[in-house]
């Protein structure tokens, strides 16, 4: 089985690579080739010697041929700009959200007219592709109105997915990821990034800014289910899912102040007062047009599983991220 990871040197993709590398035989089968690629070169894991990195930038005209043409059986998409930046930069976010997917999905049909040719293709979207005015709970049957830039392209992205799929170019699944939360690292430029910051920073002794009101509710999951979700997605029997191919995943509806008592909590009241408010009306203006609660029994009843309280969500970032302690 030949597996390649679009997006490898991202937070997901590390640790999607490093779950690859640590079982041969996590998508069902095992893996004889690996191929990593993103903008930067990304990290071949030491179990994994074998593997292939490629310093690409899938958006730029040509380079999703020749990395086609290695004819990999699954194909794992994340590569993206994130959501603040895909909106404070209008071009980029298009080039590389939109027009890259585009590149990949149409050099997967061309090589398929050579010689036939269907991988499985995992692509990383995003609950962003909702909009106002939501129901109570957000179904996969709810209609996708995106407020953002990001979300639009991710909307048009599960569309030509959708498409690609039903044509028999591909074998699709639209993975519609939660706010990946408490995400490793140092903070991006995406609008959600401080869902995170607010846990991960006090969690290592450190201030972090929270640009609104705790009466934000959203709707998360750990970097743990969000690699899980990939995994259950590589191997399933895709045609239990039918031709919407788009789904969302589980995932824990909490408020800002939950994530806070959570905290509390795990750390304590000094880890809390390391919190500092200072809000940041186009951040609030941007979360506020996001779902908060949705409906995701399509993918439960497809074996697809996430957290059920932020206590677990930090638990688990202690455990992968911190060594067991703080």
């Amino acid at each position: 089985m030949h597996v390649m990871v679009i997006g490898a040197a991202g937070m997901i993709g590390r640790k999607l690579v490093q779950s690859l590398a640590a079982d041969g035989t996590a998508i069902g089968a095992e893996i004889e080739r690996l191929t990593l690629v993103d903008v930067v070169a990304p990290s071949v894991p030491p179990a994994f010697p074998m593997a292939e990195a490629l310093e690409i930038d899938l958006s730029q005209p040509g380079s999703a041929a020749p990395l086609v043409a290695r004819r990999p059986d699954i194909i794992f998409h994340l590569a993206a700009v994130v959501s603040g930046e895909a909106e404070t930069d209008f071009d980029k976010g298009y080039r590389v959200n939109l027009d890259g997917t585009r590149a990949l999905f149409e050099a997967i049909r061309q090589e398929g007219e050579r010689e036939p040719y269907r991988p499985r293709v995992l692509f990383a979207s995003s609950i962003a592709v909702f909009g106002e005015p939501f129901p109570e709970k957000i179904g996969d049957e709810f209609f996708t109105t995106p407020l953002t830039s990001y979300g639009t392209q991710k909307a048009i992205c599960e569309l030509l997915l959708a498409d690609y799929t039903r044509r028999r170019f591909f074998d699709g699944v639209g993975i519609r990821l939660p706010t990946i939360c408490i995400r490793p690292g140092t903070p991006n430029k995406a609008a959600s990034g401080f869902f995170s910051n607010i846990l991960r920073e006090p969690l290592s002794g450190k201030e972090a800014v929270l640009p609104v009101d705790e009466s934000v509710r959203h709707w998360f999951a750990s970097p743990r289910s969000a690699v899980g979700f990939f995994l259950h997605a590589a191997r399933i029997d895709t045609a239990a899912i039918g031709p919407r191919r788009n789904l969302t995943m589980p995932g824990l509806s909490a408020l800002v102040g939950e994530e806070i008592e959570a905290l509390r909590r795990v750390a304590g009241d000094k880890a809390v007062k390391l919190i500092r408010r200072e809000p940041d009306p186009a951040i609030r203006r941007i979360v506020s047009g996001w779902a908060t609660d949705f409906d995701a029994r399509r993918a439960l009843a497809l074996g697809f599983s996430a957290e059920k309280s932020f206590d677990e969500i930090i638990r688990i970032h202690i455990d992968d991220e911190l060594g067991g302690s703080i």
